[in-house]
């Protein structure tokens, strides 16, 4: 089975838009996902991601084992240019990356200028699950009071995503997928906290 990029590929964008718009909202990509074939090197929910934003305008960096693949699969089916991350539009943190990968990431990834704010790079980062981990506040744009939501990543990431998002409008939108094909959008203007345990 294959994608069909207009309808797969234009509910899958739609899905995205809403999780934008409403930071904390699970959406599910288990439909677009399971039309693609597996083993590509990095999950189904992520190359369906690709699919959607990559074309030959934007620049996109991979960190993985096996990026030298994933790189090779996401130039062929996009025609985007590979660069180095410091550069990219589009980041990919695979979860196979080293560790240590993810801070890297946040760390390299432009965050924009004052006159060009958008001129950033959003990160796609997968996670072992979006309904585990430590649980996070979330507050800001698209949130009435506060939403709770839970990420399983690498320590470390939630300070160096603060400190980068700390001047809007320059900072980073995050994307992250996990292993059951969900999405869950942190743009740069969500502010997120991790809850104390009571």
């Amino acid at each position: 089975m294959s994608l069909d990029f207009i309808h797969d590929i234009q509910r899958a964008y739609r899905k995205l838009i809403d999780s934008q718009s409403r930071p904390g909202t699970l959406s599910d990509l288990a439909e677009e996902a399971g039309e693609l074939a597996l083993d590509k090197g990095c999950l189904p929910a992520t190359l369906v991601l690709a699919e959607m934003l990559l074309d030959t305008e934007v620049s996109f960096n991979v960190f993985s084992e096996r990026k030298v693949q994933v790189t090779q699969l996401f130039k062929q089916m996009s025609y985007a240019r590979e660069t180095e991350a410091s550069e990219a539009d589009f980041i990919f943190v695979l979860s196979d990356a080293q560790q240590g990968d993810l801070q890297q990431a946040l760390e390299m990834a432009k965050i924009g200028n004052l006159s060009d704010p958008h001129f950033s790079a959003t990160l796609i980062i997968e996670v072992e699950s979006l309904s585990e981990g430590r649980k996070l506040r979330l507050s800001g744009p698209g949130i009435q009071s506060f939403t709770n939501a839970q990420v399983l990543a690498s320590e470390g990431w939630l300070d160096i995503r603060a400190e980068r998002n700390a001047e809007y409008p320059l900072g980073l939108d995050c994307l992250f997928v996990d292993t059951k094909h969900r999405l869950l959008a942190l743009p740069r203007t969500t502010q997120v906290l991790v809850e104390e345990v009571s």
